[in-house]
């Protein structure tokens, strides 16, 4: 199979468009929801769920054959566990920061509805390539709708655009003082739970609107 045929740019293009996980299939939303409340935890938060999803879909196609029909829950399990693993001691060790602000949702990306449902779906029935893109695909479209929603709460919620840098943040921009002195105010909703919920709801409807999903009566 060629790298970038047609049939591989659909399958990376898919959960980006037509089909995006969180948006489309409305899968993720608990971590969705957990880790966009700076935007440099929904980007470290992407890449973790990109690393998980290529490789446990490469692993799962590569020994599909070998899997009883049985068991192939608790080998999927096993082998998402194990890399979820991987990932937080890489965490820990080169961005302790981000590790202690993640804590347990970098766990829960073992149980990532997107993440079994590919593996289930998807990875043991294809090729290891196509499984590869399959993977990349879902994590983009995952990290598109997280890394928005967290640009616009972080910014309107807190005043800042935070990006990762090895230690607790990078602040790119802040809102100058000169605008608070003039009376503007930072709207708190959006860094507590029903701020969460309003921005992705807005995501989630402005997507379908562009992908032409219409809802059936």
């Amino acid at each position: 199979m060629e790298l970038f045929n047609s049939e591989s740019k659909k399958i990376i293009s898919d959960p980006i468009n037509v089909n995006n996980p969180i948006s489309l299939q409305v899968l993720g939303i608990c971590s969705a929801l957990a880790v966009t409340i700076r935007l440099d935890q929904a980007i470290i938060m992407t890449l973790a769920v990109i690393f998980v999803l290529c490789s446990s879909n490469v692993i799962l196609s590569l020994i599909r054959e070998y899997i009883p029909a049985r068991v192939r829950i608790v080998i999927m399990l096993s082998v998402i566990a194990s890399l979820v693993s991987v990932v937080d001691e890489l965490l820990k060790a080169y961005l302790y920061d981000m590790s202690k602000q993640l804590s347990v949702f970098v766990g829960l990306i073992i149980t990532n509805c997107i993440i079994m449902g590919r593996a289930e779906a998807f990875a043991l029935k294809n090729s290891p390539s196509k499984a590869f893109l399959d993977g990349l695909g879902n994590g983009f479209g995952y990290g598109l709708i997280i890394i928005i929603v967290s640009f616009f709460r972080e910014l309107f919620g807190a005043g800042t655009i935070t990006l990762p840098d090895g230690g607790a943040g990078y602040v790119l921009w802040s809102i100058p003082e000169s605008w608070y002195a003039a009376g503007y105010e930072n709207i708190g909703l959006l860094v507590l739970s029903p701020g969460a919920f309003i921005i992705l709801g807005l995501v989630i409807w402005a997507q379908r609107e562009m992908a032409g999903i219409e809802e059936e009566a």
